[in-house]
């Protein structure tokens, strides 16, 4: 194994997030240890370094990794900032005093990081790491912790609460859930529910099934499905935040995917705002629904023979 990948799995047992256990990770980490390829990690030492004519000069010199001098923002922001959280290394310890953003500010691997490190691959590589994540916690979960504090809560109808990720796109879906449907689709049933970071958040494969809408498919699926069970009609929501409102090219790819499926289609596009509607009225099918969440009582209908209806 090489040393970039030791060095990768050993960010992995120290409980770093995905994102900080990639090359750049381990070369960085590599530096800050002062490992070269034929080193034993026995032999890690700690010195202070640099980002620049430190650290990437290590990696260009050591491991011919040469980076744009542009990544030094990428290693300090995206590697460094989360060793320091991980307490794996020590920002500024030579002066701590130094003022934010100084050309003297410098990282250092942490002496109890260290102690752990030079025991990879040894008897002692897991009782070392069990009792540094003991002491100082795993980066990986407290991340995992606070996304999950930050989780948008969506309560159904029948009590269960969904958590969806954070962002616009999902509040507006939220928000068509809580405030399009209790007045424009009162007593219908909430079939399908995607989110930015798992598709298929909540889904009602028995009913969809029923209603001859193809499960296996739902990536192609509109974000929001409602249906009103007394009326037969099923309202297909889409939630704009930057793209995606019911274009005619939409229609049509709906249309192809529930050929099978007989309900009476309502096709509405939500929006955060006027400001966001406003980019994409000329891209709105007509005969289609627009409902915007900074103004929920109202809808708007483009054409006019009609309001609310199948097509």
């Amino acid at each position: 194994m090489s040393k970039i990948k030791e060095a990768q799995a050993i960010l992995k047992e120290l409980g770093l997030p995905d994102a900080q256990q990639n090359a750049m990770s381990a070369l960085t980490l590599l530096a800050l240890c002062n490992i070269r390829e034929k080193n034993a990690w026995k032999d890690a030492q700690r010195s202070s370094l640099k980002v620049t004519k430190g650290i990437m000069a290590f990696m260009a010199k050591q491991y011919r990794r040469r980076y744009a001098p542009n990544t030094r923002e990428t290693v300090r922001r995206q590697v460094l900032h989360q060793f320091v959280q991980a307490r794996l290394a020590d920002y500024n310890p030579d002066n701590p005093e130094l003022p934010v953003n100084s050309p003297n500010a410098h990282y250092a691997i942490s002496n109890s990081a260290l102690e752990v490190i030079k025991t990879f691959g040894t008897k002692k590589w897991r009782p070392a790491v069990t009792a540094f994540k003991g002491e100082v916690g795993e980066l990986k979960k407290r991340y995992v912790k606070e996304r999950d504090l930050i989780l948008i809560p969506l309560k159904l109808s029948d009590g269960t609460i969904i958590r969806l990720s954070p962002g616009k796109h999902n509040q507006v879906q939220v928000a068509v859930v809580n405030q399009f449907a209790a007045r424009f689709a009162k007593g219908s049933s909430l079939l399908y529910l995607g989110d930015t970071a798992k598709k298929d958040l909540h889904m009602d494969s028995k009913m969809l099934k029923k209603l001859g809408i193809p499960i296996d498919q739902h990536s192609k699926l509109p974000d929001v499905i409602i249906y009103d069970h007394s009326k037969n009609w099923l309202y297909l929501i889409e939630a704009v935040t930057s793209h995606g409102p019911i274009t005619p090219k939409r229609i049509l790819e709906l249309e192809e995917l529930l050929k099978n499926c007989f309900a009476g289609k309502i096709y509405v596009s939500a929006f955060p705002d006027f400001a966001e509607f406003k980019k994409h009225t000329s891209d709105l099918a007509w005969e289609t629904e627009v409902w915007i969440m900074e103004h929920p009582d109202h809808m708007i209908h483009f054409n006019g023979d009609k309001f609310i209806g199948p097509q």
